[in-house]
């Protein structure tokens, strides 16, 4: 566990053995999570069933309330045997009544039948039961239970799951592409989630009341268990993985293969991918537009998203870029020793003064580092001649040895402070 929760960084090198026993670790994680989660499932397992069974129960009592398939029919059998004996009742209290005219011993006959005849009709259900699935097999009800309880499960330990995946995969990304890929990995559950949540509550319902009512009296319509939850897993599973299009265009923009202004200009296209991608899932002309705005609303949000991505990219390239140029060291990517200042080779000293530490030339260290600070000082010049200046005091800097500056002033007065930093650092290496 703790091999798990410690992170690995990218600069972390591991052999083979390393590898594959961080992935057995992480593997009994998720199984242990997985197999927590089954438990609980299957513990409450009648309370998961009722929930998905609740849209198909739903879409039944109505079928049932039209009289249609064998339910109906049973239904408003149920219905006249309930008003009969209601209207037997009626008249078997009228008759034991004493204004009835009857002798007493009949009317006391009927009186007697009165509790029987409610209590039978207590027993007549006000509905058939049969509104949940059916199951044909002699062990299909165990089987059944088992894989709705795997599937939930599943889904509970997804947030385990996950991390313990993104935990072995991550540490091969370097800083940057980790920077660029954590936002969308992490985005890709609470979606599928969202998904889910939609298909539950828009798409399944809609999908039942077409297929159900689909030349509905032509056949005894009995739904079966198993056919029944492969069918809502497929639903649910479609909406997540299409609620997945924000990371799919995010990342399309991120790795440069198309630009926000790209998405912008081919919006009619957007529009009609989404309407052929909702008409490939089931359901009605209503549910065609209710699952294509959903769909044209996440597309917007990728748009936005991109942008402000985009943007902040920009200029984070720029503020990168300006703190290049304003310490004078190399382009960003290049090699760059402490403080941004390119490292400079060593100077090889005179044949005549081997171990002396002057360079070729004759002229003193002193004198060498005084010209590299007089070129930092002419980089940070503003234009318009004042770099050459700099330069010309650099260079006879470098002849006498002297500190350069006007009027024997501190050589770093009006130099932005980065420069003034670096300044700051060659007179400490110079003394």
């Amino acid at each position: 566990m703790a091999a798990t929760i410690r992170a690995i960084g990218h600069e972390d090198r591991l052999s083979l053995v390393d590898h594959l026993d961080e992935l057995r670790t992480r593997l009994i994680v998720s199984a242990i999570a997985l197999a927590v989660a089954f438990g609980f499932c299957l513990w409450q397992n009648h309370a998961l069933l009722h929930l998905i069974n609740a849209p198909l129960s739903k879409q039944t009592e109505k079928q049932v309330a039209k009289g249609n398939g064998p339910l109906g029919q049973t239904a408003l059998a149920q219905q006249a045997v309930l008003k009969i004996a209601h209207s037997t009742e009626g008249v078997v209290l009228a008759l034991s009544a004493p204004s009835s005219g009857l002798p007493a011993a009949t009317r006391a006959a009927l009186a007697a039948e009165i509790p029987s005849l409610r209590a039978a009709v207590a027993k007549v259900p006000p509905t058939p039961e049969g509104n949940k699935p059916v199951t044909l097999g002699i062990g299909e009800p165990f089987t059944t239970t088992i894989t709705v309880t795997l599937l939930f499960a599943l889904v509970i330990s997804l947030p385990v799951i996950l991390f313990e995946l993104y935990g072995f995969v991550l540490p091969a990304f370097s800083p940057r592409e980790r920077r660029i890929a954590m936002p969308l990995l992490i985005s890709i559950p609470f979606l599928f989630v969202l998904g889910v949540a939609f298909g539950y509550f828009v798409v399944l319902p809609a999908a039942l009341r077409f297929f159900q009512n689909f030349n509905s009296s032509e056949f005894n319509v009995l739904v079966q268990a198993a056919p029944y939850y492969k069918f809502v897993a497929t639903i649910l599973l479609a909406m997540g993985l299409v609620f997945q299009v924000p990371v799919a265009i995010l990342a399309a923009t991120r790795v440069g293969i198309v630009t926000p202004k790209q998405l912008r200009h081919n919006r009619r296209y957007a529009v009609l991918a989404c309407a052929a991608m909702a008409a490939f899932l089931p359901g009605d002309a209503v549910t065609l537009v209710l699952e294509t705005v959903p769909l044209y609303i996440l597309y917007e949000l990728s748009i936005l998203v991109a942008s402000f991505v985009a943007r902040r990219d920009a200029k984070r390239e720029r503020a990168e870029a300006a703190l290049a140029s304003a310490g004078g060291g190399p382009a960003p990517g290049g090699a760059t020793g402490e403080g941004g200042i390119a490292p400079t080779a060593p100077v090889p000293s005179s044949p005549g003064g081997a171990g002396s530490g002057q360079p070729v030339g004759g002229s003193p260290p002193v004198a060498h580092g005084a010209a590299v600070k007089a070129g930092v000082q002419a980089a940070a010049s503003p234009p318009g001649g004042a770099p050459a200046a700099a330069a010309a005091a650099g260079v006879s800097t470098a002849k006498t040895g002297d500190t350069p500056g006007a009027g024997g002033g501190d050589p770093g007065d009006g130099v932005e402070p980065d420069v003034k930093q670096i300044i700051d650092h060659i007179d400490r290496e110079l003394s």
